[in-house]
């Protein structure tokens, strides 16, 4: 189907849906893992843990960018490893842009599942195991479905701020036509181009209007989870 979009704003759309959902897909479970130990464990280091799972939000994105870099880039150990024993090109490829939008998301997931797990009744999972049931059945047949809301929002909210990021993915895969560059990416080279204000304001309805879709798919599932579609 046609929807009027120029080679460019295809390219790049498809691009950012991909980046993000990867960096959902990826960041969600590790997300609810560490969202589950700060709200339910008690270790050395605690206060640590919680500031670098929080860092994103207040480390500037280039930073986390250029950590990146540094880190996973060929000439970097871990970068060689990854390249030369496991197959995965992670600097300047699309994979290292879903992996840095989902660094930056990573906080926002966190946190909305954190408020899950603390509004629970911890009553509920008590009287569960009470009647027998292991860990991993009160997970999955009581804490999991009371949580799903917050589940839910956490991946909007990472996949919006995932559709969003610039910083970072710029420092750590540059702009990349048909591999790393998103709609965030293709708005900043159009409006850096003369004669190019028209395009990226195409760009940034196109970005409005998908994180809109998000949002509204989001609620729309929220209330079948709550019970209130009609």
């Amino acid at each position: 189907m046609d929807l009027g979009l120029t080679a460019l704003e295809a390219e790049a759309a498809w691009l950012s849906i991909k980046v993000s959902f990867a960096a959902i897909i990826i960041g969600l479970p590790l997300a609810l893992g560490a969202a589950w130990m700060l709200t339910r464990l008690s270790f050395p280091g605690k206060w640590l843990f919680n500031a670098l799972v929080h860092a994103p939000l207040v480390v500037p994105p280039v930073v986390i960018g250029y950590i990146l870099l540094v880190v996973l880039s060929p000439g970097a150990p871990l970068g060689q490893f990854l390249s030369e024993v496991l197959g995965l090109e992670i600097a300047f490829s699309w994979k290292g842009a879903a992996l840095a939008s989902g660094v930056m998301a990573f906080p926002l997931m966190v946190r909305a599942i954190r408020i899950s797990l603390e509004a629970i009744d911890r009553g509920l999972e008590d009287a569960a195991r009470t009647l027998g049931a292991g860990p991993v059945d009160v997970f999955t047949s009581v804490t999991l479905p009371m949580i799903t809301p917050g589940l839910l929002a956490a991946a909007i909210l990472g996949f919006a701020r995932a559709l969003g990021e610039f910083g970072a993915t710029i420092t750590f895969v540059a702009s990349i036509p048909g591999e790393t560059r998103t709609l965030p990416l293709a708005l900043y080279e159009l409006a850096q181009t003369p004669g190019g204000e028209a395009g990226a304001l195409r760009v940034a309805l196109i970005s409005l209007a998908i994180a809109i879709a998000a949002l509204a798919a989001s609620e729309f599932l929220a209330r079948r989870f709550r019970g209130g579609a009609r």
